[in-house]
């Protein structure tokens, strides 16, 4: 974040700069790299400015209020990235408690907003949730986006699991790895109706290099705020 802000000039004294340029020249710091910098000016524009006062004309006295507003605002700036870098600190203490309590998702059970899992040894298992009893046609995909099974079933109102061996339309075995559902339901009049998916896996991982962290079942990746319920391990399993 960069902060700047304007402030009007006054004449220069026995050559030196306007101690006023200095606070609007550091106002513009930013906010990153600022904390160094804004004490180094803060200490040249004290410096600057009992020069002035030392050198003003009797005649004509330097405005001791502009100097007064420009050292409030000085501060002012000071206090913005002081603020800035808190800020920074808080989002990284709460970005490393996130991913601590994403590493502790590791082995459990997890159920979570999703129409992609995998196909493991034979099987593949989803949660479907239904506002009406009625019918579907529930179409599986591989990873590329191919069909390879179409199913027609009913649907009960409220969850239910939707089991899959793997067998394709062709009658052969699917081999292991991600497959999605869409399950296009209607209910006992025909009305369409939108069936809600699940999916249910262990957590293997966690990728940790994004904004935030995402559980990885497989090459599956979930993001916490899509998970619904948790199964811890039990004790020695």
């Amino acid at each position: 974040m960069t902060v700047s802000t304007t402030t009007s000039s006054a004449a220069n004294v026995a050559g030196f700069q306007n101690a006023g340029s200095v606070a609007a020249a550091t106002s513009s710091t930013n906010a990153s790299g600022g904390s160094t910098s804004i004490a180094n000016n803060f200490d040249q524009f004290l410096t600057l400015l009992t020069t002035q006062l030392r050198n003003q004309s009797p005649l004509d006295p330097l405005d001791t209020n502009q100097f007064t507003a420009q050292l409030v605002q000085f501060a002012g700036v000071e206090q913005q990235l002081k603020m800035n870098d808190t800020m920074s600190a808080l989002l990284a203490l709460n970005k490393t408690n996130t991913s601590t309590d994403a590493v502790g998702f590791i082995g459990s059970t997890i159920t979570a907003d999703g129409a992609t899992t995998p196909l493991k040894n034979g099987a593949a298992v989803w949660q479907v949730s239904s506002p009406a009893a009625g019918s579907a046609t529930i179409t599986i995909k591989n990873s590329s986006g191919s069909v390879v099974q179409t199913i027609q079933g009913s649907l009960k109102q409220g969850d239910q699991t939707f089991a899959w061996d793997g067998t394709t339309s062709t009658g052969v075995k699917a081999p292991d790895g991600d497959y999605t559902i869409t399950v296009d339901g209607k209910d006992l009049s025909g009305t369409a109706i939108t069936a809600r998916t699940e999916i249910i896996g262990v957590v293997d991982g966690v990728d940790l290099t994004g904004a935030s962290p995402l559980l990885k079942i497989g090459a599956i990746s979930v993001a916490i705020e899509n998970v619904k319920r948790v199964i811890k391990p039990q004790s020695g399993a």
